[in-house]
């Protein structure tokens, strides 16, 4: 291609891009014109829907307010048609109380009126009042002259009769009320206690007040005693134990108020006279390593008490104690036996109404941990075990059921009376405890004499081994009533006088026999 051809294209290319250019201009130019002419028509549009709505509003708001105008003048006239029938009534009743105030206007007129006529009759009144007052004075004197007895004599047997009617009144309802409850607390009473005894049984240790050691032989008794004494004396020193050596043979008796102090003589005793070797030197040693096993054996029943009770968390001091009680009894039975015992029954009843069966385990368990330091500490076991729990960290409800399970304190929850309960139960059980024989025959004595005391009475047996007494009464001197109180008042003095275990049943039999012989 020649390059005046090569030019030719190329301002042939130009041209065709210049008109391009041009046309595209032109036809965007037409292209706006036209885009604003569809704007106008649509403003122009909008402007006219924009007054027709208008226009329509106008006239809903015209409606609207016609309809309320209406609704307006109608409530003014229901108000006008009200207030107009209120004056009314209102002006009735202006008149009415009108009609009243000259209504009591004439009544305030008479009522002077009478009120002058009256005055003058007072004082005839007052005259006939002091004839009256005579002859009742006069009335008065006959009567006592005629009865024999005096104004004052009459008062009083009118208050005896009167007394005496209340007080039957009151034993009837007694009697009622009693018989009422006994249907339903004895039967759930029974019921606990019976599957609490059911559930458990205990085994009894009866240990005693002294200790007995056996002897290979006579000889060992001179061998104990040493030269001059000096052996028994550094027995005695060592332990606080007195070392009893008489005529028994082949024995010596350990006596001592402190169980523990005792068991570590009788435990030493036996491993020096096993050793033979007895010198005031060996016996000390003896004795100061058996107070250490002691101890270990004592922490060792302890815990052995709470495992088995489930009481955990129990502080150190506690179990220690707990251990000493292995050593105590109280009327020859063993303390530890019977706090597990109580603990046992605590929770089989707490099971049985309901409340916390591990916390009445564990204060029937502490109940009685105060008399493994009560020969130390003055006051009553029951105030000493509480204190002591207290100190240790135990719950505020144990502390108290320890307290008043013998009533140092009243009793104010249900675990009081439980460990109250199975205290009394594991205590009163046949067989639990041992008295003295003379102590025992003196105790049936006096509930004989209390019985034989009330007037009425004919005769009183104790039986049941003093859980019971059964007082015969003369039938024509104390009614049904009468026994009834009786029963009440003898069990009253029972408890004020008389120191026992567990309950005595108060019974009071009446009966009326008629005998005739035939010829």
């Amino acid at each position: 291609m020649t390059l005046s051809q090569l030019i030719f294209v190329l301002l042939a290319l130009a041209g065709g891009l210049i008109i391009g250019f041009i046309v595209r201009k032109k036809l965007i130019e037409a292209r706006q014109l036209n885009l604003e002419e569809q704007g106008k028509k649509l403003i122009e549009n909008a402007l006219a829907e924009a007054e027709r709505i208008k226009k329509e509003a106008m006239l809903l708001a015209k409606d609207e307010e016609y309809q309320l105008k209406l609704a307006a003048e109608q409530e003014i006239k229901e108000l006008k048609s009200g207030i107009l029938s209120e004056e009314k009534r209102l002006t009735q009743k202006a008149e009415q109380i009108e009609r009243k105030i000259d209504l009591l206007d004439k009544r305030e007129i008479d009522l002077l009126n009478r009120e002058k006529a009256l005055s003058g009759e007072e004082a005839k009144i007052q005259g006939h009042r002091k004839e009256i007052d005579a002859l009742v004075e006069e009335h008065r004197a006959q009567l006592e002259k005629i009865s024999g007895i005096t104004r004052e004599e009459a008062k009083q047997l009118l208050t005896e009769s009167i007394e005496s009617e209340a007080r039957m009144e009151a034993a009837k309802s007694v009697v009622r009320i009693e018989n009422e409850m006994k249907i339903q607390a004895d039967r759930k009473a029974k019921n606990i206690l019976a599957l609490a005894i059911a559930r458990y049984a205990g085994e009894y240790v009866a240990e005693k007040t002294v200790s007995v050691v056996p002897l290979p032989n006579d000889e060992m008794k001179g061998r104990i005693i040493g030269r001059e004494g000096r052996n028994i004396r550094a027995i005695e020193a060592a332990t606080g134990i007195d070392v009893i050596i008489d005529d028994t043979p082949e024995a010596v008796i350990l006596s001592g108020f402190n169980p523990v102090r005792r068991e570590v003589a009788r435990q030493a005793l036996e491993r020096l006279i096993a050793d033979g070797r007895i010198h005031p030197a060996r016996i000390e040693e003896i004795v100061e390593k058996v107070a250490k096993e002691l101890d270990v054996t004592m922490r060792e029943a302890g815990e052995q008490a709470t495992f088995d009770v489930g009481a955990h968390g129990v502080h150190l001091e506690l179990i220690m104690l707990l251990g000493r009680l292995k050593y105590r009894t109280s009327y020859g039975q063993n303390v530890l036996q019977h706090s597990l015992e109580v603990a046992f029954l605590c929770g089989v009843m707490a099971a049985e109404v309901g409340i916390n069966v591990k916390q009445a385990k564990r204060a029937g368990l502490l109940h009685d941990i105060g008399k493994a330091v009560d020969h130390e500490i003055e006051g009553s076991h029951a105030s000493i075990g509480a204190d002591i729990a207290k100190k240790y960290g135990e719950s505020a409800e144990v502390v108290h059921a320890i307290a008043a399970h013998h009533e140092d304190v009243p009793p104010d929850s249900i675990l009081d009376v439980l460990v109250q309960s199975a205290d009394a139960l594991s205590g009163a059980r046949p067989g639990a405890r041992k008295e003295m024989l003379e102590t025992y025959v003196k105790r049936l004595e006096d509930l004989e004499n209390i019985a034989q005391s009330f007037p009425g009475v004919d005769k009183s047996f104790a039986i049941q081994a003093g859980r019971e007494i059964r007082i015969v009464v003369n039938s024509e001197n104390v009614s049904d009533t009468d026994a009834a109180m009786m029963s009440r008042d003898i069990a009253r003095k029972i408890e004020k006088e008389l120191t026992y275990p567990g309950q005595i049943r108060v019974t009071v039999i009446r009966e009326m026999r008629s005998v005739e012989y035939a010829k």
